[in-house]
Formats: C-alpha cells, sequence, structure tokens
C-alpha cells in the first residue's frame, strides 16, 4: 500500500529517495509506530520532504491517498471507506442547474441528520455522504452549493464549507521577474522625509557656507532621507487564490523593496478573528484581529490582496467561514476593518470581466465603498492615487 504512496510523491515532484522511504518502512515496525492518521501524516512528512516549500504538493498527495482527514462535525467522524472514489458521475448543464441550493440553515441541519442516519458507503448518489456523485455531502462530484469532506476539490470551486487541514505555503518575496512594473507603480505612494543623524553632504549648503566663509570650506550635512509611508498588507492565501500566486508574489517581491515599512499578514478568504505571518504555522501561531488593530495605528496604510471569490455565507453568516466556525461574520470584521484604516484597497487579481458574475466580489465592493481595483497597472496607480489621499 505504502508502495502506491512513495509513488505518488514521487509523481507530484517530490525528491522521495528509496533510502527515506525504506526509513518510514522501519519508524512504522518500531514502537512509536503512529496510531492515528495525523500522526502518521508527521511522521511521514518529517521522514520523506526535506524541504519545506514542498509542503503543499506532499499535502495534497496525502489527502488523496489516506482518503480522508479528520472531520470535526458534531461528535461524529465520517468512516474513510464512505470517501474513497471510485468513478465520477458526469452531470449535463441542465442535470446541474436543476440541483437545488438549499441555503445555510438547511444545509447545516441536513449535515447532522445524514451524520446520524448514514451506515454504508454510498457513491454516485444525490443524498448520502459520498463521492462521486450530486450529493451536497462528500467529495469528487458536483454540488452548486454543498459541503466538501475529505478528498480533493473537483474542481468547480462551489464548496461552502471544507472540512480537512491544508497548509498553504508563505507567498516568496525574493521573485525578480516581472516585478518591475509593480515597483514603478508603488513608488507614487513613497513619501520621504529627512529623519535621523546628519550624515548626508549637503551640497548646496555646503556651497553657501563656503562662499560666505570667503572660500574656507564649510562642509554642511543634513540627515539622510527616508521613506515614511507604513504599509500593512493583508494576503489572501489558498483556494482559488492559488490560479493567482505567480502575480502575488511578484506584488509581494516590489512591495518588499519599495517600503522600508511593510508589514504582511496572511487570511484565507475573508480576514475573520485572527491572522497569521507564517502559513506552515497558522494553526498555532495566530495573531488576534484585535490585537492587529491595537498594533498598526490610523497612520497604517492598508492593502487588502484576494480574488473576493468565496460563499456569500462566509461573508454574511456566523459559522460561513469555509475553514472554521466564526462567531461573527466576514462583513463584520471588514467593516471594524476598514473603520479603523480608513486608507485601504483591495487589489483583486481575477479579471475585472468575471466581477459582475461573482455575488461574493459584489459585496466584498460595496463594503469597501468601490476601493477595489484590479491588479493591472492601470488599477495598481488608482490604489495608489486612493491611499494617497
Amino acid at each position: 500500500m505504502l508502495i502506491d504512496f512513495f509513488t505518488q510523491l514521487r509523481a507530484a515532484g517530490i525528491p522521495v529517495s528509496i533510502q527515506e522511504y525504506l526509513s518510514l518502512l522501519a519508524l512504522l515496525r518500531s514502537p512509536a509506530a503512529p496510531l492515528t492518521t495525523e500522526d502518521f501524516y508527521y511522521l511521514a512528512r518529517l521522514s520523506l520532504v526535506k524541504d519545506e516549500t514542498r509542503y503543499d504538493r506532499f499535502d495534497r498527495v496525502f489527502a488523496v491517498f489516506i482518503g480522508q482527514l479528520q472531520v470535526q462535525a458534531g461528535n461524529s467522524d465520517v468512516p474513510a471507506e464512505w470517501l474513497q472514489q471510485t468513478f465520477r458521475k458526469h452531470l449535463s448543464d441542465a442535470e446541474k442547474n436543476a440541483l437545488e441550493k438549499h441555503g445555510w440553515d438547511k444545509l447545516m441541519e441536513m449535515l447532522r441528520e445524514r451524520l446520524a442516519e448514514q451506515k454504508e458507503r454510498h457513491a454516485g448518489g444525490s443524498k448520502w455522504i459520498g463521492t462521486g456523485g450530486s450529493s451536497p455531502f462528500g467529495h469528487g462530484g458536483y454540488h452548486p452549493e454543498g459541503i466538501r469532506i475529505g478528498g480533493p476539490s473537483a474542481g468547480n470551486r462551489t464548496a461552502v464549507k471544507v472540512w480537512e487541514q491544508r497548509h498553504y505555503q508563505d507567498y516568496d518575496d525574493q521573485q525578480t521577474l516581472g516585478t518591475r512594473n509593480f515597483k514603478m507603480a508603488l513608488r507614487r505612494l513613497r513619501r520621504f522625509a529627512r529623519q535621523g543623524a546628519a550624515t548626508e553632504l549637503d551640497m548646496p549648503g555646503t556651497i553657501r557656507g563656503t562662499a560666505e566663509q570667503a572660500g574656507l570650506l564649510d562642509l554642511q550635512w543634513m540627515p539622510e532621507r527616508h521613506n515614511t509611508v507604513k504599509v500593512l498588507m493583508l494576503l489572501d492565501v489558498g483556494g482559488s487564490m492559488d490560479d493567482h500566486i505567480a502575480r502575488v508574489e511578484s506584488l509581494f517581491s516590489a512591495a518588499r523593496s519599495e517600503f522600508k515599512h511593510l508589514e504582511v499578514f496572511y487570511f484565507h478568504n475573508c480576514p475573520y478573528e485572527s491572522v497569521w505571518r507564517h502559513n506552515d504555522r497558522r494553526r498555532d501561531e495566530r495573531l488576534d484581529t484585535w490585537d492587529l488593530l491595537r498594533s498598526y495605528g490610523q497612520d497604517w496604510r492598508l492593502i487588502l490582496v484576494g480574488d473576493a471569490s468565496m460563499s456569500p455565507y462566509e461573508l454574511l453568516y456566523p459559522g460561513g467561514s469555509i475553514e472554521h466556525h466564526n462567531t461573527e461574520t466576514g462583513a463584520a470584521w471588514l467593516q471594524r476593518i476598514l473603520g479603523h484604516w480608513p486608507h485601504a484597497v483591495w487589489l483583486n487579481p481575477e479579471p475585472a470581466g468575471s466581477w459582475p458574475y461573482r455575488q461574493s466580489i459584489a459585496i466584498v465592493r460595496e463594503l469597501m465603498h468601490e476601493r477595489m481595483v484590479g491588479m493591472t497597472m492601470e488599477g495598481l496607480e488608482q490604489a495608489m492615487k486612493l491611499l494617497s489621499k
């Protein structure tokens, strides 16, 4: 069985050696062998992955191989065999359009009922927790408003809730290709002031002082000029943002080189009660959003970067977050953030032509008071003008 896991890792571009695989087998035979899926996950990652940049690939392969991750739905777990996909049912456009959206409250109630009633595995159906069908619960199929449980996304991006743990990777701030235009646009926001010790030669002052001293050299010094603009960036990561990684990394790298005072935090889809600095430690090292508000004053410029493509429930319903149970809505947190930082813009890498077809984008634009711009040169220039006011 683990041979398949080994070959899948190699196929995903993770350079796992035979020796590393044998070391994992030896550990599994030892008294320290893992007793849970989570223990096996960490042991396998420790044994087989030596480069943190490949953690995300490992997570994808692991999720497919195991077939499920721990499911937190009430006090019940969904058995692994229920989520082993054997086929995928292909629905026509007419069949997809005929599927009913149940709404948030009814969907949660239906899930509790299924967990209490279901006793066996189902595949290709329209009701039970399973795979490959049109049920709103499971994975590998299609439903316009479902809950994905275990397994990878089928690519439809219609889930309003996901029960699995993904490890996102930090955006790379060392990108050099494609960042020059971003740098030129970001420079419109810079403001300079002379601060600190007088260490820079003041040429006009020196000439004037020397002339006043009848030719006797009179060196004049002045403080060095520094960029005084302070920028706080909140970056959406994971999910549909995977399509925009290269462009966001270019923007991030350009911002890192242009602004001396730059702080960066991550969120997923919408900022809620906490954010984080490092994606590989986001489960353990989060910063309370209230602490974020207290730590950075209103003189900071706020740039939110995300495609704003999510279920409207994430913005409008308590508990609507796709990853956790949020006691306050995403809209409430976004309004609170904008109330603290009045100089704020939202950069959206999604093509502007698709914005009218995404309900969540319309909601975020309204919450942002229309201060959402595309991640284009024209959009960046517009954003810098808005932040400069």
